[in-house]
């Protein structure tokens, strides 16, 4: 097994139990009032919005651990194929050696049977020589009818000696053979034995490798699946509180219009109408102010352009606030941040208006 697979299983365990707690996280409701105010719901759009960090952070870090799952599976899949080729070899190994098997049973069985055959004529010779005795030579000699006579008894007699010496031979060499083939079979039985079980280490490697295989992809699905809901839950609520932090945006600035028409119409505090040189488009500054220096809002923005004051600052705005700075120093800050329209994100109301 590879060393890097313990290492692997623990990471992903850690990213499958993050993915866990942030399906949790997701699916507890954000808001803990019905009428959140816009700085509540700015709270809880950045905490999402650090959540979903956590989240695709978590991901690329499975990412990382499927591109080493993979390797790894490349690897088992290649000595897969090697243990295939192994086990396909042992078969036909094997099937080699039951043919031989079957071979040498039948040799073995034809030179026992030979044996025996030897071994019952030599039997039978031994036990008639043993029966009818010895034959002397001068016996033979004077029971012969002449020389020609003693000459074809003492043939005889040779030739019988010869037949019984090649037989004794012949059932030693049956014996000898016998005795070759017998051993040769205990090593083929030997071999079969070892070719099956390596055969069988083999298949159980294989099936261990494919279990191992099959559990990785197994566990891998379901962190993937575990982190992209929770990612979604996560967009979809940054989504939601989004919409809802609009809403109120655009009904604070309708609000403001409201407030600075009363006002106008009452002979109030001075708004500045579209002619009052604004630094950026004047429906975006009716919609955000009315165009009126207003105080801070929920928020903490300001001023004729509702600046907040952390922006109001990086763009060089002096003191605290917009609101408390003159026109002419607002309307600069504010040209810096509209920046020719590429800042137009940081005003809601240019999306509102139709300006992005």
């Amino acid at each position: 097994m590879s060393p890097i697979w313990p290492t692997a299983h623990r990471r992903m365990a850690a990213l499958m139990a993050a993915g866990t707690v942030a399906a949790a996280l997701a699916a507890v409701p954000v808001t803990s009032s019905a009428d959140p105010s816009l700085g509540q719901l700015h709270q809880q759009l950045g905490a999402e919005q650090a959540h979903q960090t956590q989240l695709q952070s978590s991901l690329a870090g499975l990412s990382a651990l499927i591109g080493s799952l993979q390797r790894q599976v490349a690897l088992l899949e290649s000595r897969e194929a090697a243990v295939r080729a192994d086990l396909a070899r042992d078969r036909a190994q094997l099937a080699l050696t039951d043919v031989t098997l079957a071979r040498q049973r039948l040799i073995l069985a034809r030179l026992r049977a030979r044996l025996f055959a030897a071994r019952a004529l030599l039997a039978r010779q031994l036990l008639s020589r043993y029966e009818s005795g010895s034959p002397d030579l001068v016996d033979v000699v004077l029971e012969a009818n002449g020389f020609n006579d003693l000459l074809e008894r003492v043939t005889y007699l040779g030739d019988a000696e010869r037949a019984q010496q090649r037989l004794i031979s012949v059932t030693r060499a049956a014996k000898a053979r016998a005795a070759a083939a017998a051993a040769r079979l205990t090593r083929l039985v030997d071999s079969e034995q070892q070719l099956t079980q390596a055969t069988a280490l083999r298949a159980r490697a294989l099936a261990g490798m494919n279990a191992l295989l099959q559990s990785r992809e197994g566990t891998l699905s379901r962190a993937q699946a575990i982190q992209r809901t929770a990612l979604a839950a996560s967009r979809a609520r940054s989504g939601a509180i989004s919409a809802q932090i609009a809403h109120i945006e655009a009904q604070q600035a309708a609000a403001a219009q409201a407030a600075a028409a009363a006002q106008s119409a009452a002979g109030g505090g001075p708004a500045l109408g579209p002619s009052g040189g604004w630094a950026i488009p004047y429906a975006v500054v009716l919609c955000e102010s009315g165009g009126q220096n207003l105080p801070p809002n929920g928020a903490g923005a300001s001023g004729y352009y509702q600046i907040l004051p952390s922006t109001w600052k990086l763009f060089g705005g002096s003191g605290p606030a917009a609101y408390l700075a003159g026109k002419a120093e607002q309307d600069a800050v504010a040209s810096r941040i509209w920046n020719g329209g590429m800042g137009a994100s940081n005003w809601v109301c240019a999306g509102i208006v139709g300006i992005h």
